[in-house]
């Protein structure tokens, strides 16, 4: 299995850290926020990762991963992202990179503490579809938010204003290869964007998405506010390790 990372994106709401360089170039606690979603794939025994980035650092990227040896790995593979079209157009990028297998793609900016290893297998086994992962927020207006149905997922809502649920869908997903024609059906949303609700909610409508809930820490780093419990949530994490 391959992983997909999208660190595109302008990071308008981070402005103005975000002026010279890449969001996900800033630091969380003790090292550049790429390298958590990196060492989440890692740590997941994915070892041939694409990192989608875009605007005018991505060259910095480069400087600073390399061909991944830090993460013992052998090599990444870097792809160019113009503009901000949303995470499913990111997506798109990874395609060719994918070659007809199945992907785990991890947004940029998202810390979670779990070892995806049990997810990826249970996906292995899983013949066809899509798998999602949730994690209960004090915030979910700001996440796609599902709307359950006797424990099932019907539908996905990008940014509700009313929430129907404390829920969020984290930014960690897994796709089979029938993700990249399902992107090229999709129409920009209100926003511009291809969105990543409207993928899944097409995998909803076929039965063929499944979900975990997440029992480790999780968050995004896209605001002020996440950015800092990111820091602190990373910190925290850390300082567990050590006392093991």
């Amino acid at each position: 299995m391959k992983g997909v990372i999208l660190a595109g994106g302008m990071g308008s709401r981070l402005h103005p850290l975000t002026k010279v360089t890449n969001k996900h170039l800033l630091p969380v606690y003790d090292k550049p926020m790429i390298y958590y979603p990196i060492e989440t794939l890692v740590r997941g025994g994915i070892r041939d990762i694409l990192i989608v980035t875009g605007g005018n650092s991505a060259g910095d990227f480069l400087k600073l991963l390399g061909n991944g040896k830090h993460f013992g790995l052998k090599h990444i593979h870097y792809t160019y992202q113009e503009g901000e079209g949303g995470i499913a157009e990111a997506l798109s990028l990874a395609e060719d990179f994918s070659e007809g297998e199945k992907i785990v793609v991890v947004l940029g900016d998202n810390i979670l503490e779990e070892n995806i290893t049990p997810y990826v297998e249970r996906f292995e086994k899983q013949s066809s579809g899509a798998r999602i992962f949730l994690k209960k927020v004090p915030d979910p207006k700001r996440f796609g938010v599902p709307v359950f149905q006797n424990k099932k997922i019907i539908r996905v809502v990008e940014k509700p204003r009313k929430p129907a649920c404390s829920y969020a869908v984290a930014g960690l997903y897994m796709y089979d290869a029938k993700i990249f024609d399902i992107i090229k059906t999709l129409k920009p949303s209100e926003r511009g964007e291809l969105e990543i609700s409207d993928v899944n909610n097409i995998y909803i409508r076929q039965s063929k998405l499944e979900y975990d809930i997440l029992k480790g820490y999780w968050t995004d780093a896209g605001t002020f506010e996440s950015l800092m419990l990111a820091n602190v949530l990373a910190f925290k994490g850390q300082t567990k390790k050590k006392k093991k």
